[in-house]
């Protein structure tokens, strides 16, 4: 079997197909409100009545539990708002400077193949931090983005510190996919130790911020957008 690096990264639409919707919200985005609105979309998306969509935005500070998610890793239970979804992986952090993209496309417009596709949205993100000379390479036995640290301690193992700077966790209904992808921007680092992020406590979290690159979010979203293109393939403006 071919792992994910080995995967072709392409999944270009059949011809013929509308170009996705690009939808950015300015304000914080209640986590009920965007599981409504995601869940309305896939079902037009699925029915034909609505092109695909993918939608940025950020959330007031809270966690979210995945289909895999263990109750011991939610340390802090009390800190935020805790909301269970259907999305794969286990606990994660949303909050205000993280980019938050939910990508909702039809597979069958594309490849039905759901690890190309997680292996696709990792090169979006591996291609948006390369824009900006941050090297992000994925991992086989953990999905996510990850960024060595060569200037940390070696880890007990002996092998080099690395830290998680994007998270992936997706949920298909019908070939058409829902939730997404999570980039830290500039989050305040410190509210994910109120869970282990994603079941993996071997390796820490990090931020372009913590990197020493000061972007601003609308710089960070164009870039993410032509990752995307080049990936998926054309997007249209939508205004929201």
């Amino acid at each position: 079997m071919l792992t994910r690096t080995d995967l072709d990264h392409t999944m270009f639409a059949a011809d013929g197909s509308a170009p996705v919707r690009w939808r950015i919200s300015d304000s914080l985005v209640p986590y009920e409100e965007a599981l409504s609105v995601m869940e309305a979309e896939v079902a037009a998306i699925a029915d034909g009545r609505a092109d695909e969509l993918v939608w940025l935005l950020e959330h007031p500070p809270l966690y979210t539990a995945g289909t895999s998610a263990n109750a011991a890793d939610l340390i802090e239970p009390d800190r935020f708002p805790v909301f269970a979804t259907g999305r794969g992986g286990e606990y994660t952090y949303h909050g205000p400077g993280q980019r938050v993209a939910y990508v909702m496309l039809d597979l069958k417009r594309r490849r039905q193949d759901v690890r190309a596709y997680v292996a696709a949205l990792e090169e979006v993100i591996i291609r948006c931090l390369d824009s900006m000379n941050v090297r992000g390479e994925r991992r086989e036995d953990r999905v996510g983005v990850w960024v060595r640290r060569p200037e940390k301690p070696l880890l007990p193992d002996g092998t080099q510190a690395e830290d998680k700077i994007a998270a992936l966790g997706i949920r298909l209904r019908r070939w058409v996919s829902f939730h997404g992808l999570s980039l830290n921007v500039d989050p305040d680092l410190a509210h994910f130790t109120g869970i282990v992020p994603c079941g993996i406590s071997a390796y820490g979290v990090t931020s372009l911020m913590d990197l020493g690159l000061p972007v601003m979010m609308p710089d960070v979203d164009m870039r993410l957008r032509e990752a995307f293109e080049a990936v998926f393939g054309p997007t249209t403006n939508e205004g929201r």
